[in-house]
């Protein structure tokens, strides 16, 4: 029995809506391992029907696969199991209003950073798709790092510098006319670190600034 892929990106604006219903939404995340209709129904205390409509319409999705049948009393079960463990929406699925880095002037920009990373996501899903189909693996690496800089002198620092290294290595290691080259994107990006969740604000925050709002 194959486990389900760790994450999948849906890319197609039928999947999204199709995942994103309030009962789909509670099976998919019942079916990290197999199930069945039968036995989902009698955990979330619904109708067995309604259960193997919404499941019908995962699968047809490409959100939920066959597993196997097997055989309770007089009755055959389908086996039922989500095909990842976490899903997400591409950007491509809003078409003309998915977010574009050419379109965002300010490179330096929060909008700008989200932009590329919705590009990422993007392009990575076109790029698994891909290595799925040729039954590849896709090679690809990241790296991350939390930095406390002591000033804003220092993250500026930090910023030249490191732009000057991957200058460096850029110049180092790029091969604009090697043959069979594969061409790599590479984009680095920092932002403030959430360290505090909103409720945590304190009481008298929030009302000073509805009190300013208003």
């Amino acid at each position: 029995m194959s486990s389900s892929a760790a994450i999948q990106v849906l890319q197609q604006p039928d999947q999204g809506a199709v995942l994103l219903h309030p009962i789909r939404l509670r099976l998919v995340g019942r079916l990290a391992e197999p199930n069945s209709a039968t036995g989902l129904a009698r955990e979330m205390g619904l109708p067995r029907q309604k259960i193997n409509y919404h499941l019908r319409e995962l699968e047809k999705n490409g959100l939920v696969r066959f597993v196997k049948q097997q055989r309770k009393g007089n009755c055959l079960e389908r086996i039922v199991q989500a095909t990842a463990r976490s899903y997400l929406i591409s950007p491509e699925v809003l078409g003309s209003l998915a977010s574009d880095p050419s379109r965002i002037p300010d490179r330096f920009s929060s909008g700008y950073m989200v932009a590329v990373a919705a590009r990422t996501i993007r392009e990575l899903a076109i790029l698994q798709h891909r290595a799925d189909k040729a039954k590849q693996p896709l090679p690809t690496f990241n790296l991350q790092a939390d930095i406390r800089f002591a000033s804003a002198e220092d993250r500026n620092g930090f910023a030249e510098e490191l732009t000057q290294e991957v200058a460096r290595l850029t110049a180092k290691y790029h091969h604009e006319t090697a043959p069979g080259g594969r061409l790599y994107r590479f984009f680095v990006g920092g932002y403030p670190a959430i360290t505090k969740g909103e409720e945590e604000t304190p009481k008298s925050q929030t009302i000073k600034k509805s009190k300013r709002e208003a």
